[in-house]
């Protein structure tokens, strides 16, 4: 159920402390303008204030941070959507994330696709949905994971108003020329596609992408705007390359060796798996628009990632929690939790979904925790995720309202 209703004080919260990932109860948490202004002991309060509260005990924790998402990705089948009208992508856009607002997420970053407008109409209030952080269209070279033509087609739209997810560019000018137009535009990070994908019809997974010259390019645009670039790969090669260049965080990465691990923390570089998106594209892909082309390749990443994942882990890299679903399949986002349950611990995944995530997009301080002065961007829960994360695949049932900047957006407890 949603509705909209300000939250200017919440009592008897036993406050999830995403510092040490320990639970107080008895707190009090106080907000004024969508931010947290206070977090205290103690249950006091005037019961006819209005914007009062009562958890009734239950957990109060930050908002969730999706760090990997596509939110104008309403069908699998990515080419279709550089022939679709821009309207009706921004319709199910809306869909899209009014769904993932109600999964418990207040934040997602999109990592191709989204754009300004989407930003500025869910901060302005036009829909609800999570805050958005965008990176614009993803950079690909010819023939590259963000070139959706198949072999018989010989025509691109570059245009920033056609939905495609990607802007083909080859060579160094070109590629300075598409990140500029991207970061003119506001976008929060630039996407160069470092190797082949699952979702591309010409490539291969385990190609590797732009030149070196190219990709030093776009990582010094990114540097001259105070942004950063992020890197689709799968294989180490393209992993490790894409970091010695300057790539700050890489997307996917199933396919990561020692060397990758150590670079990783040599250059303070974060990874964002997406290992749900393998589950149902085997699953659902081609119910739901993934080409024949792109089904052949999704066993070629699909049992790697969850040993890329306890690599990682063990290994210390800091890892951002992320899905990337595209279709119909957006419905499984919260799935992620307990997939990543099986090699991380509870405390593991849910620093990824916040305080991790938060670095990632620069939002420390800001996101991913309960403390003053960070958003008040919150969940109120029935169940304890930090003894057992899982209880977040089912958010329908675990989760009982849904707070952002101040204002209870989702209450799912009315309605069971």
């Amino acid at each position: 159920m949603r509705i909209q209703s300000p939250v200017k004080t919440i009592i008897n919260a036993t406050v999830l402390d995403t510092a040490d990932f320990t639970l107080r109860p008895g707190q009090t948490v106080q907000i004024s303008e969508g931010l947290i202004t206070q977090v205290r002991p103690g249950i006091d309060a005037d019961r006819d204030e209005p914007g009062l509260l009562d958890a009734g005990g239950r957990i109060v924790m930050p908002g969730l941070i999706d760090a990997h998402v596509h939110v104008t990705a309403a069908t699998a089948g990515m080419g279709e959507m550089a022939y679709t009208s821009p309207n009706y992508i921004a319709a199910q856009s809306k869909r899209i994330m009014e769904q993932m607002l109600a999964r418990g997420f207040t934040t997602v970053r999109d990592v191709a696709g989204a754009d300004y407008g989407l930003a500025r109409a869910v901060e302005e209030g036009l829909f609800r949905g999570p805050r958005l952080i965008f990176g614009g269209k993803a950079l690909s070279q010819t023939g590259g994971h963000g070139d959706m033509r198949g072999p018989g087609e010989s025509h691109v739209d570059n245009h920033r108003c056609c939905p495609a997810i990607g802007v083909v560019c080859d060579g160094e000018t070109a590629v300075r020329t598409a990140a500029r137009d991207q970061l003119r535009t506001g976008a929060h990070h630039l996407k160069i596609m470092l190797s082949g994908g699952v979702a591309s019809p010409t490539d291969r997974v385990d190609s590797i992408q732009f030149s070196d010259a190219e990709i030093r390019a776009a990582v010094e645009e990114a540097e001259a705007c105070n942004r950063y670039v992020t890197g689709h790969a799968y294989t180490a090669r393209a992993v490790n390359r894409g970091l010695h260049l300057g790539v700050r965080c890489i997307e996917h990465g199933n396919l990561i060796d020692d060397e990758s691990v150590e670079l990783f923390k040599k250059y303070d570089a974060f990874l964002v798996p997406t290992l749900v998106t393998y589950v149902h594209l085997k699953r659902d892909g081609a119910a739901t628009g993934l080409p024949v082309e792109s089904q052949r390749k999704v066993d070629s990443v699909l049992a790697s990632g969850l040993h890329a994942l306890e690599l990682a882990t063990k290994g210390g890299v800091k890892i951002a929690f992320g899905t990337d679903l595209l279709g119909d399949m957006h419905q499984y986002q919260s799935e992620e939790f307990e997939i990543r349950a099986q090699v991380q611990s509870s405390e593991q995944v849910l620093r990824s979904a916040s305080t991790t995530a938060a670095q990632l997009i620069g939002a420390e301080g800001k996101l991913g925790v309960l403390a003053p002065g960070a958003h008040a961007d919150l969940l109120v829960l029935n169940a304890d995720p930090v003894a057992d994360v899982r209880v977040l695949s089912q958010p329908e049932q675990s989760i009982d309202l849904v707070i952002k900047a101040g204002v209870l957006e989702v209450d799912h407890a009315s309605i069971r």
